[in-house]
């Protein structure tokens, strides 16, 4: 419900209220009294109630609740081929029995279906599919504790860390397609030109109709239910490939969606959700959706446009991120510090547009550092259901590993580890690895330039805001961005000689949760955008539109001298349109008007072609 919604209904409310007790007041019977202040009541309850919202009663299965606690998955053995292997990383226990690997022609049978789906819901109404979302609006609301235990227990994540990621934001983009979808889908009227100045113009958006999308581990919610929810509401059905490594989620998810579709009355096969590794991807990309999402590492990205080449898919790629975060001389530590430390640590480190390098003035550096001590050293890391735990494990095999050599060759060239710093130091029993700050940081070490993806917090010592903004440029990559000032003139002034595709200003990754706003970078990060306006509208096919404006008497007709065959004056004609509608003064649009005049009135005989 939008803002002006609720006014609305207020003022509704106290206005028939107000005339309510008039009317109660001049009334001498007592009986009648009575009547008419419980119809006002029944009135107000009727005015005040909550939408009429289907309620899904989606469980988990008692596999699902339980997992199998006595068996451990080693991912260091060889991974299976023709199956996913599905286990927490926090304490390495299987959660369920593996999960298929899908063959191409399987995903190709499930696109088939999903396109079946999409040609009957291309034709439903808006409000029809609103009604969608705020059925999932309400399961969203009233199961978030369960939707937080699953996605933990499939990435790693905290509680906390999995209400930020994959609740919240879930809900602001369903309020925002609510609120604001149906206005930036409807046709928009553009100008016509001055020589079609009869004609009206405008731009339509049609559902492309098979969405497909490749998504990550590191939200199992969020990125299914982000793709799903804008496609849907722009008409388009969705087949969904979700990561190998966050697989167990989606088949209570997966439940979900299609309780929702049921509720509704929406076709079953709309949402289909792939499991399994590149055949399955390949064939995603290549089996005839009609654009494909791809949200994942630039090598594999560049692996889906190769792919996405020989079909002339149209894809969309958010690729890796390594997002500066620029604290200026003058920036409020108390402000500042708390959001360091969710830039870097949130979900452990996981994140596209997590904060990688930290760009610190030196006149606040060492303040700046030892404020971001006193909290790091007393981050606890645990399994992430656990009570009190700010960090989780990681969620893909072997990545721990690789965040310790880039600190491992961060402290050979010179850099200082002031707190974690090494696998040892991380919780037991999972993939975790600790918490880390880092300082001395320079851009001829790794960690400056590859994408950590994982909980450290890395400094590098500046001497003004001109060095801060050339080294936060001087990365291939450009997805997000942070400045914090003072100044807010300042900031934005900086942030304007950004390369990268977002930028908050006293903020961490803010843009995420204005909506309205497009995601996505630039250089390594990839191109093109999902999310805000920009995003929804990618889910659509833009098409142009002119139709005569006043088609009763006024429509379009070859002029005679441009009729087959054209007359000799046929060119002195097109010469004379273009001085008459184009002419930059107003002698040259005279000179334009009795040209064409002459070509109405003279023989066409009297001009040559070359006139």
């Amino acid at each position: 419900v939008s803002v002006d919604d609720v006014t609305n209904g207020a003022m509704t409310v106290f206005h028939y209220a107000n005339r309510a007790f008039v009317t109660v007041r001049s009334i001498e019977s007592t009986t009648q009294r009575w009547g008419v202040i419980a119809i006002v009541a029944l009135l107000l309850r009727w005015l005040t109630a909550p939408p009429s919202v289907p309620k899904l009663n989606v469980r988990l299965t008692e596999e699902e609740e339980n997992g199998y606690p006595d068996e451990r998955f080693d991912p260091s053995k060889n991974w299976p081929t023709t199956s996913v292997p599905c286990y927490d990383p926090g304490n390495m226990t299987k959660l369920c029995a593996d999960m298929p690997a899908m063959r191409a022609d399987e995903v190709k049978e499930r696109i088939a279906k999903a396109a079946a789906a999409q040609k009957i819901w291309a034709k439903s109404s808006f409000a029809k599919r609103r009604e969608l979302l705020r059925v999932i609006q309400r399961f969203i609301l009233e199961e978030q504790d369960t939707i937080c235990r699953v996605s933990a227990r499939d990435s790693g994540k905290p509680l906390v860390d999995a209400a930020f990621g994959e609740v919240l934001v879930t809900l602001e983009k369903i309020r925002w397609l609510c609120n604001e979808g149906e206005h930036w889908l409807k046709p928009e009227y553009r100008s016509s030109g001055a020589m079609m100045f009869y004609k009206k113009a405008r731009v339509e958006y049609h559902p492309v109709g098979v969405m497909g999308a490749i998504v990550p581990w590191n939200y199992p919610f969020h990125n299914v239910f982000n793709p799903l929810v804008a496609n849907l509401f722009a008409g388009n059905a969705l087949v969904v490939k979700v990561s190998e490594y966050a697989s167990w989620s989606s088949q209570y998810y997966g439940r979900v969606i299609d309780a929702a579709l049921e509720a509704v009355g929406a076709p079953k096969d709309l949402v289909q959700i792939i499991t399994g590794y590149g055949e399955a991807g390949n064939a995603l990309v290549t089996g005839g959706v009609q654009k494909l999402v791809f949200v994942g590492s630039t090598g594999i990205g560049r692996k889906v446009m190769e792919a996405a080449a020989k079909t002339l898919t149209p894809v969309v790629l958010e690729l890796g991120g390594k997002d500066p975060f620029i604290v200026c001389a003058d920036a409020n530590l108390n402000q500042v510090v708390p959001m360091a430390l969710r830039g870097a640590f949130q979900s452990c480190g996981q994140n596209c547009a997590g904060a990688e390098r930290f760009y610190v003035h030196e006149k606040i550096h060492d303040k700046f550092l030892a404020k971001v001590l006193e909290s790091a050293k007393q981050l606890r890391q645990g399994w992430a259901l656990n009570a009190s735990v700010d960090c989780g494990a990681m969620c893909m095999p072997k990545q721990a590993q690789y965040v310790q050599s880039l600190i491992d060759d961060a402290v050979k060239r010179g850099a200082t580890v002031h707190v974690g710093g090494s696998i040892e130091l991380g919780a037991k029993g999972g993939q975790f690895y600790p918490p880390t700050v880092i300082s001395g940081i320079t851009h001829d070490m790794r960690i400056a330039r590859e994408e950590v993806f994982g909980p450290v917090l890395a400094i590098v010592k500046t001497k003004s805001d001109e060095e801060s903004i050339a080294l936060a440029n001087d990365c291939d990559f450009g997805l997000g961005s942070n400045i914090f000032t003072r100044s807010t003139r300042r900031a934005e002034k900086l942030g304007a000689q950004l390369e990268a595709g977002m930028t908050s200003i006293n903020d961490f990754c803010s843009t995420y949760m204005a909506q309205s706003l497009p995601f996505g970078g630039v250089k390594e990060s990839g191109f093109d955008r999902f999310a805000g306006i920009e995003g929804l509208r990618g889910c659509c096919v833009p098409k142009s539109v002119v139709v005569d404006r006043f088609p009763l008497i006024m429509n379009t007709n070859i002029p005679p001298p441009l009729c087959y065959p054209v007359a000799d004056n046929a060119f002195v004609f097109c010469k004379a349109l273009s001085r008459m509608f184009f002419g930059m003064t107003f002698g040259q649009r005279f000179g334009g008007i009795v040209a064409l005049a002459k070509c109405f009135l003279l023989p066409s005989k009297t001009y040559t072609k070359y006139d």
